[in-house]
């Protein structure tokens, strides 16, 4: 469980809801948290947390153990406009991008990544499990393939995704291209 609003950590439970351990303190260091708001599972069981806050993902083992960490970096458009309220510059401009809000792994035997941004600049990526972006898909906005507050997602498939946004108040299903 990310545990983010509350305590910048990770909490494991067994099967049965039973807690085992947590790790990661505040910060901004490797293992350390600022907001993690996001958590995946791979099919080796690393575990990918999304630390909002500090604008990165960050892989453990299913001990905690610190393994590596990336980045998003993928300026939007300048003219790229947010659902409500004033486009962000400078440094709060910098600290959305790429900032992971949800993500999840696909299934199957060439897993990736698809993490969706806050409600600016908006976007979802697709991303290799090393950190590669693989491809950008929308922008913020109110449309269909718009996005904003992408807040969960599910991909059950390579190709279907369902993304839940906060700042819509609705859920999308989109289907890619193989």
């Amino acid at each position: 469980i990310s545990d983010g609003y509350v305590n910048p950590r990770v909490a494991k439970y067994d099967k049965n809801g039973d807690w085992v351990k947590s790790w990661g303190e505040k910060g901004t260091g490797p293992g350390q948290f600022r907001l993690p708001h996001a958590i995946a599972v791979d099919r080796n069981n690393n575990v990918y947390v999304g630390d909002r806050s500090n604008r990165r993902i960050q892989v453990f083992d299913t001990n905690g153990k610190f393994l590596r960490m990336f980045s998003i970096d993928v300026p939007p458009p300048p003219d790229t406009k947010p659902v409500y309220g004033n486009t962000p510059s400078g440094a709060a401009r910098a600290a959305t991008i790429g900032a992971p809000n949800s993500m999840c792994i696909t299934p199957g035997p060439n897993q990736v990544m698809f993490v969706g941004e806050s409600t600016f600049p908006g976007r979802l990526f697709k991303v290799s499990l090393d950190g590669k972006v693989l491809g950008v898909i929308g922008r913020s906005g109110r449309q269909l393939k718009q996005f904003s507050g992408a807040h969960q997602i599910a991909c059950p498939s390579d190709t279907e995704i369902y993304t839940a946004e906060t700042a819509n108040w609705r859920v999308q299903k989109l289907m890619l291209r193989p």
